[in-house]
Parts: C-alpha cells; sequence; structure tokens
C-alpha cells in the first residue's frame, strides 16, 4: 500500500459548518483509491445566511470552531481544503470549446485537453462574477461524439462540451478570506450541488438521467444529469429553514421549539409510528404545546412549503427542457431531505421516482457522516481524492505552523505536540 494521502473538505452551509478529513490510500496493483473518514464534526453556522456570509467575524469563529475538533479528532492539522460554496448567485452554462492537435500524426495528450477545455472556458461574464468550476460533459474527436477521455486517442481536431460554474466574485472573496483567517489555503472551491452528486448518484442514474436536489438550511442546489454528464445546475433561495419558520409562524411557537418539533416529527416517521396520529411532545422540554396531530403538521404547515421548493424546482428544469428527460427520478439529498413528507410532495410534483440519496464511498468514521446532511461534505472528500496529486494535497502534517489571526486554539495545540 502506498502512504496515504490526507485530503480536508469543509461545507459552509446556512445551517451547520462541516469538516471532514479523510485519507485517501491508493491500491498499487488495481490502482483503486479508497478514503478513510478519520476525523469528523459540524458547528452551528453563524453568519451565513442563504449560503452566503454576511458576517465576517462570525462565520470565521464557527468555521474555527468546527475545524479544531476535526483537527483533534484527526490528529492533522489542517493547511488546505476543499471547500464548498452555495447561493443564488450561482449561475451555470454550457460551452464549447475547439483546437487543433498539437502533433497531428501522434496521439491527442492531456496538453490538448486542457487547451480544449481553456477554449471552452473563455466565455464573457460581467466584471462582478467569476468561473468557480469547469466540468467535461464530453469530447469530440474529428466529429466523432460521445467521448469521455480523450487523452491516447489519434485525431487533428478536438471539440469539448463543458459545463460552467460561476459565481458572483463579492461572495466568492468573502468565503476565501474566512477560511484564510482560519490559517487554511482553499485548495479548490466546489459548487455544493456537484459535491453532492458526487457523493450520492449512481453512474446508472448519470447515464439515464436525473436531478438532485440538495436541500439545505437556506437554499436549494440544483444538479440535473443526462447521458453521463451534468446538463444544468442552479441554486434557487429556498431551504428547510423555511419550513421551520412556517412551524413557527403556524404554531405560534419559538423557532428553536420548531426545530424541536420538526426533527421529532421525522424521527417518528423514521420509525413508521403511524398507529396514532398525536405527535407527544413530553420529552422535549417544551412548555407551549404537549400533542400536536402530525396530519395537522405534515398536511397544514411543512408540505405547502416542501410543495413551492419542488414546484420551483420543476420550473428550473422545464426552463432548461430536461423535466420529461429524467427517467431515474429525482435524488433529494441534504438536511432538509429528512424532513417528513418530502419524498411524498417531491413524488407528487414532479411526476419522477424519488429517493433519499445516502452520501456513499468513504469509510472509517462514518456513523455520523452517512446522513443526508453529510452528502456536500463527504461529496467534497470524493472529489479531492479523484484530483491530481499536488504538493500542496500532501503539505498536512504535525509541525509546527505560526497561527492566523483568532486562531488562539492553533497555537495551543501547537504547544502541545511539543511537549515530551
Amino acid at each position: 500500500m502506498s502512504k496515504p494521502r490526507i485530503v480536508a473538505a469543509i461545507d459552509m452551509g446556512s445551517s451547520k459548518i462541516a469538516t471532514l478529513v479523510g485519507q485517501v490510500i491508493g491500491d498499487p496493483v488495481t490502482g483503486e483509491t479508497s478514503i478513510n473518514v478519520v476525523g469528523a464534526s459540524q458547528s452551528e453556522s453563524k453568519g451565513i445566511k442563504k449560503g452566503q456570509i454576511v458576517d465576517i467575524e462570525e462565520a470565521v469563529e464557527a468555521t474555527i470552531t468546527s475545524i479544531e475538533a476535526a483537527e483533534r479528532m484527526a490528529g492533522y492539522n489542517l493547511e488546505t481544503a476543499y471547500v464548498s460554496i452555495g447561493g443564488a448567485h450561482i449561475h451555470s452554462q454550457n460551452s464549447h470549446g475547439v483546437v487543433a492537435v498539437s502533433d497531428p500524426n501522434g496521439e491527442i495528450t492531456e496538453s490538448d485537453v486542457d487547451r480544449a477545455i481553456e477554449a471552452a472556458s473563455a466565455i464573457s461574464l460581467p466584471v462582478s462574477r467569476e468561473v468557480i468550476f469547469v466540468v467535461p460533459r464530453e469530447f469530440i474527436v474529428d466529429g466523432e461524439s460521445g467521448v469521455r477521455d480523450a487523452v491516447g486517442m489519434s485525431g487533428v481536431r478536438l471539440e469539448v462540451d463543458t459545463h460552467i460554474v460561476s459565481a458572483a466574485s463579492a461572495a466568492l472573496k468573502n468565503a476565501k478570506k474566512a477560511i484564510n483567517e482560519v490559517g487554511i489555503k482553499i485548495e479548490e472551491t466546489v459548487f455544493s450541488g456537484l459535491a453532492s452528486a458526487e457523493a450520492v448518484l449512481t453512474p446508472t442514474e448519470k447515464e439515464l438521467g436525473c436531478v438532485l436536489i440538495d436541500i439545505g438550511g437556506g437554499t436549494t442546489s440544483i444538479a440535473a444529469y443526462m447521458e453521463g454528464a451534468i446538463v444544468y445546475s442552479g441554486v434557487i433561495p429556498i431551504g428547510a429553514r423555511n419550513v421551520t419558520n412556517d412551524l413557527a409562524i403556524g404554531l405560534r411557537v419559538s423557532l428553536e421549539t420548531a426545530e424541536k418539533i420538526k426533527i421529532a416529527l421525522s424521527d417518528e416517521k423514521k420509525k413508521d409510528k403511524e398507529e396514532s396520529d398525536e405527535l407527544d411532545l413530553a420529552g422535549l422540554n417544551i412548555t407551549e404545546i404537549r400533542k400536536i396531530s402530525k396530519k395537522t403538521l405534515v398536511e397544514g404547515i411543512i408540505r405547502p412549503r416542501l410543495n413551492e421548493i419542488f414546484s420551483m424546482v420543476k420550473l428550473e428544469l422545464e426552463k432548461e427542457g430536461i423535466a420529461n428527460r429524467i427517467p431515474s427520478g429525482a435524488i433529494i439529498t441534504g438536511g432538509g431531505a429528512e424532513t417528513a413528507g418530502a419524498v411524498d410532495s417531491a413524488r407528487r410534483v414532479l411526476s419522477v421516482p424519488v429517493r433519499i440519496g445516502v452520501p456513499k464511498g468513504v469509510g472509517g468514521l462514518i456513523d455520523d457522516v452517512i446522513t443526508p446532511s453529510f452528502s456536500t461534505c463527504v461529496g467534497l472528500l470524493r472529489y479531492g481524492a479523484k484530483a491530481r496529486p499536488a504538493e500542496s494535497l500532501t503539505s498536512f502534517s504535525k509541525k509546527m505552523k505560526l497561527p492566523s489571526v483568532g486562531v488562539f486554539g492553533k497555537l495551543i495545540d501547537n504547544i502541545k505536540n511539543l511537549l515530551p
């Protein structure tokens, strides 16, 4: 076995900030890699609203809490990480690039592929936006389409269809500043919807056509696939927190109480406790309400908001002309996927098969990780494991490093490491 490589993932969401640390182990015989999670943590999100940072100091504080807990569990001081980015400012478009192969009598090389992708990435964007992610969908070699990997093929003309994700420059700079102030260098920013798709979708679903719906706290990310490639991605500014707000207003309780009720109802649905329509809240330390009708909660308050979310998703898919071209159906993930009635609502509104997406492809400390709410973070780990190894990817160590602004806890940990 080769020496394990350490990859870190940070998901900065509207409801929580999750951090995962994984060991990427390569098999020298088969060439396959496996990921073992050695550190995992989450902290309550602060300073982030609808996927965008609105208070740098609060966001940095919450991120430090999450990262330091994962570092202590893993036994590593992280220096680089893959970071998710979301929010309604995320836009996407498909682009086409064409280049001449550098050696017409030879084979297509990595350099040719990079030049083709670079040509496709040369799109016109406003000054306030920048490209954060470019995904090759398919290559076309001398007119032959459907090529997944053009390297090694013979040809004189190389074309590529790409999917380009762009973000608002201001939102991107704020996210980078928050991570940098923690003392971590960003290896790459990845759209949260694409990261979740990496963790929960199967190759068959991508090939036949499907849509991933990642319901977060403040936003819902969408990623649609056809013929094995992504064709659309976007974000709508409504999430699971809107359901909590509706419960608080409808029941006339606090947001904290509404969240407890929502979680209790979800737990009841998981256990299939349908013998009684009453939800007993006696053990939740709730003084406002003791018992409440499940039907009133689901049919009267929760379902209308879920229907609105999935209706907006359907409108986006219809706008792109792919609403009727996803036979594999919808895969819903994210913390909001566990909301009572989410699957039924999605099935009714979208008129396609629906399942809840749980992240896969990792081992190790996964008891608290293999849940829909960690899909984005697990996807970031898997993306980092597939990335080309670079010097920065192996820059994790237990050596002493200078602390950055506001990371007093890191200094204490480093001093402890120096003690005998």
